[in-house]
């Protein structure tokens, strides 16, 4: 990192991100990962997708206190019981209305259903990385961004809940 201060943004898929972390046996401590995308990425504002449950409100109430700006969704339950809140649109769309207000965006997603948006970002020069939650089990589309690519594997030691 160079000495100038850059305004970077951050946009998560918070199911995504959520779900992998949990796969790999471990909880995410919320606030270190907003103070890491802080200090490595230069991020100023750190938009969070997640489906709106109304028992989550302790959640949402802490995501914010540490800093994350919530995108809410609205969520239907399935006759199976699970809870259905698919927040793409809102990520895609979010982080083209604050396009002009960042230098670089940081995406926290592994679901090829942003490859266009990732791809878009790339060509823009708007790209700052592509944050993968596990590098077991993410989208082959998102493959060809392996250059711009973090894998949270590696940051378990870093943020993990304890």
């Amino acid at each position: 990192m160079t000495g100038q201060l850059r305004n970077n943004y951050a946009f998560i898929d918070s199911q995504n991100l959520n779900l992998a972390i949990r796969e790999l046996n471990w909880a995410l401590n919320f606030k270190r990962f907003r103070r890491y995308l802080a200090d490595k990425y230069s991020v100023s504002k750190a938009f969070i997708f997640i489906g709106y449950i109304p028992t989550n409100e302790s959640l949402y109430t802490s995501l914010q206190e540490y800093g994350y700006i919530l995108i809410f969704k609205p969520t239907l339950s399935l006759p199976d019981g699970r809870v259905k809140g698919n927040i793409d649109a809102e990520l895609v769309l979010h982080t083209m209305i604050e396009y002009s207000k960042y230098d670089k965006a940081v995406i926290v997603t592994g679901d090829g259903d942003f490859h266009c948006l990732i791809e878009y970002l790339k060509k823009q020069s708007k790209l700052e990385k592509l944050i993968v939650p596990n590098r077991y089990k993410f989208s082959s589309l998102l493959r060809k961004f392996a250059l711009d690519m973090v894998f949270m594997n590696d940051l378990k030691e870093k943020l993990e809940y304890k």
